[in-house]
């Protein structure tokens, strides 16, 4: 089974369900699929064969959904990115993606075509063949360690495994009614979408978390039984409104949080706010969405862990020869199951199975699990830099950097945080004096996302380097 045919499955058996709503729009489960055949009708009738790459602008409205499913349903593979995406990021997943289409809004799209949303539509006739459980649905590109994005291939079958193993352990049901304004350029967001479709529950679509009016408005309007955020997404609801979330308190059903660090006294608070809400937070990553869950009330006496491994899912703890360790001791933290992503674009299958121990993806991420069976990570192996949720490449930031008059190299790693968890901090070569830091970051704004530019910058003298040339940043932490 694969989600695109169960939210047909939807429309036939409950037609008039809503199954989204986007401001004062409100669409049934049977016009979701109807604009997701038209959708698909069109890349059709422009000649797209299956496996071909159709670049996706993530922006939350409901024409990306209609475009998303209906890119599937025509057998593309999705390629979803940040609508804010810089050109020199867009570039490198143009040049490894290779795409046959680019849609949507892209605030930096240059000489690229870009088609709007609203003429990925044909009345045009076809017979529907839903899509096979090991074909590729989409590549999701995150940034690797090297600063060049790699393009994870999700399979139909690790997206419904996924859905079904974060809907079991949530609890969701089709009563539920899901705020979403997270972003669905990321899996997280994204995959929060397909959950909420997979099940027949109505999707809300909210910009951002930005306006507390808003955020409340829908929650009290559209009757909201449960959302997802990061950390970051709580610090600044709380900063914002105080306590007014314990208002709904008796609505909300459940809340899914992940995606970066929390401070415990942050998750007691949100205890006390929601002594009834099923409160849960995951670890994972996108090669591997929600491998493991801790629900806040149930797992209180454990709230400095990750949780336990999600439904259908194996976690193990390994040595850096590949030899599995027991409770207690620490070693590469590794995760089994079919939400386990296919490979990577363009990797043979041969060196991706170098990214396995005996049959369990390694995350990278160095930990423990204790004698219960509850996971906990002590730090990262890679240096990727977790701001609010979203991954940094030290590398891309480090290359903006460089190209900045005066700066002649530079080093970026991840500082604490409160709210945000992680900030980017630069430590900078060259001939400009602290005077000119406000102007660094002026400048950085225009060539990186604004969670990219650095918080903090440091003035050195030399960058730390292996013999090879290799820059040491965990010397700099």
């Amino acid at each position: 089974m694969v989600i695109e045919e169960i939210i047909y499955q939807h429309s036939v058996v409950s037609p008039e369900k809503i199954a989204v709503i986007s401001g004062e729009t409100a669409v049934s489960y049977h016009v979701l699929w109807n604009n997701i055949k038209q959708a698909a009708a069109y890349f059709i009738s422009k000649g797209l064969k299956k496996g071909e790459r159709v670049i996706v602008s993530a922006s939350k409205n409901i024409d990306f959904i209609y475009a998303y499913f209906g890119a599937h349903l025509a057998g593309c593979i999705c390629v979803p990115i940040d609508p804010e995406t810089n050109i020199t990021r867009l570039k490198r997943i143009i040049d490894c993606a290779t795409p046959s289409m680019i849609i949507g809004e892209l605030r930096n799209k240059e000489e690229y075509e870009v088609l709007p949303f609203t003429e990925i539509r044909s009345d045009k006739d076809f017979e529907v063949f839903f899509p096979q459980g090991k074909d590729i649905a989409d590549l999701l590109f995150t940034t690797g360690t090297t600063g060049m994005p790699k393009g994870v291939m999700l399979s139909y079958f690790n997206q419904f495994s996924a859905a079904n193993n974060i809907n079991t352990f949530i609890g969701n049901t089709s009563k539920d009614i899901e705020l979403l304004a997270l972003p669905i350029s990321h899996s997280f967001g994204l995959g929060r979408l397909r959950c909420v479709l997979v099940k027949g529950a109505t999707l809300v679509l909210l910009g951002s978390f930005a306006s507390m009016k808003k955020f409340f408005g829908e929650i009290e309007r559209c009757k909201v039984t449960g959302f997802g955020m990061v950390p970051a997404s709580w610090a600044y609801i709380a900063k914002m409104s105080a306590d007014r979330i314990a208002r709904y308190a008796s609505q909300l059903k459940y809340i899914e949080i992940g995606s970066a660090f929390m401070p415990i006294m942050e998750k007691e608070k949100l205890m006390r706010l929601l002594p009834d809400t099923r409160i849960c937070m995951h670890y994972g990553l996108t090669e591997a969405s929600r491998s493991a869950f801790i629900s806040f009330h149930a797992d209180m006496e454990h709230l400095d862990s990750v949780g336990k491994a999600s439904p259908n899912t194996e976690i193990a703890v390994f040595d850096e020869c590949g030899n599995l360790l027991q409770s207690g001791q620490e070693g590469e933290v590794c995760v089994k199951g079919g939400h386990v992503c296919a490979g990577y674009w363009g990797v043979p299958e041969d060196i991706f199975s170098n990214d396995f121990y005996n049959g369990y993806f390694k995350t990278g991420d160095w930990g423990y699990i204790d004698s219960s069976g509850y996971l906990y990570l002590k730090s990262r192996k890679k240096e990727i830099i977790n701001v609010g949720g979203k991954k940094v490449s030290p590398i891309e930031v480090e290359e903006a950097l460089n190209s900045i008059p005066g700066i002649e190299e530079s080093a970026c790693i991840g500082v604490h945080d409160d709210v945000m968890g992680e900030v980017v901090k630069a430590f900078i070569v060259g001939s400009l004096p602290q005077e000119d830091d406000e102007r660094i970051k002026k400048e950085m704004t225009a060539l990186v996302e604004n969670y990219k530019v650095p918080v903090f910058l440091e003035h050195i003298d030399c960058i730390p380097k292996t013999t090879s040339g290799k820059i040491q940043r965990l010397l700099l932490k």
